[in-house]
């Protein structure tokens, strides 16, 4: 049964959870799925705006906007647009229910957590799509996800020691997909560059025995 099982809303600069769904299952695959919520609030500052991981059994989705990101765990099986209708809807309402000094303020885990309310009706909404309004325009969010696809996070690129390379948003948002951004590399060491630095340190020394040569005239 395709399904949208837990959501969840957090702040992208530090990955601190300002409000999320109760979620009772402690199956493997969803501690697992958990483990993985947590890993990649801690990288949203380093990733596009609109994303999908895969684990298998299961999807997690979020999209990020004005330093809040929204975040989403559903059924491999349950449709990419209503998963990212759905995150459109968390983002609104909670735009408009909390402005953004309270968020970029906010010290403890949390502190919006009257807005999991909200998630848990359009939660279940979204998993019983004959309750949907026959006003959403899906055509809408199909064309913007043929357009500009979610970027796909791989396992493995998550689990990784040094993490997400800085990537080009700008980049991303123009083509579907993304690159990352150039490395700086320093230039080799010349001989010029050599000799200009030893100089340096006999220019320092020699000002160094020069102080202290005043500094003894004038305590004689």
């Amino acid at each position: 049964m395709s399904m949208i099982l837990s959501a969840s809303v957090v702040r992208v600069r530090d990955g601190l959870p300002l409000s999320a769904s109760t979620d009772y299952d402690q199956s493997m695959g969803m501690q697992e799925c958990r483990k993985y919520f947590k890993m990649l609030s801690k990288k949203l500052s380093q990733l596009p705006d609109r994303c999908t991981l895969k684990t298998g059994q299961y999807n997690i989705n979020f999209i990020s906007s004005l330093g809040v990101s929204y975040m989403m765990l559903c059924t491999e099986n349950y449709p990419s647009v209503l998963a990212f209708c759905f995150l459109d809807e968390l983002q609104k309402e909670f735009i408009t229910t909390y402005n953004m000094m309270k968020t970029n303020t906010a010290v403890r885990p949390y502190c919006f957590i009257e807005f999991d309310n909200f998630i848990q009706r359009t939660k279940q909404r979204y998993n019983n799509t004959r309750s949907l309004s026959t006003k959403m325009n899906l055509a809408d969010m199909q064309t913007e996800i043929k357009l500009r696809p979610p970027y796909q996070i791989s396992v493995s690129e998550l689990g990784s020691a040094n993490g997400f390379a800085h990537l080009s948003v700008a980049e991303y948002k123009g083509t579907g997909k993304i690159s990352a951004a150039p490395h700086q590399r320093l230039e080799p060491v010349t001989l010029p560059g050599i000799v200009s630095f030893v100089l340096s340190l006999l220019c320092g020394a020699l000002n160094l025995i020069r102080g202290f040569h005043a500094i003894e005239s004038l305590l004689q």
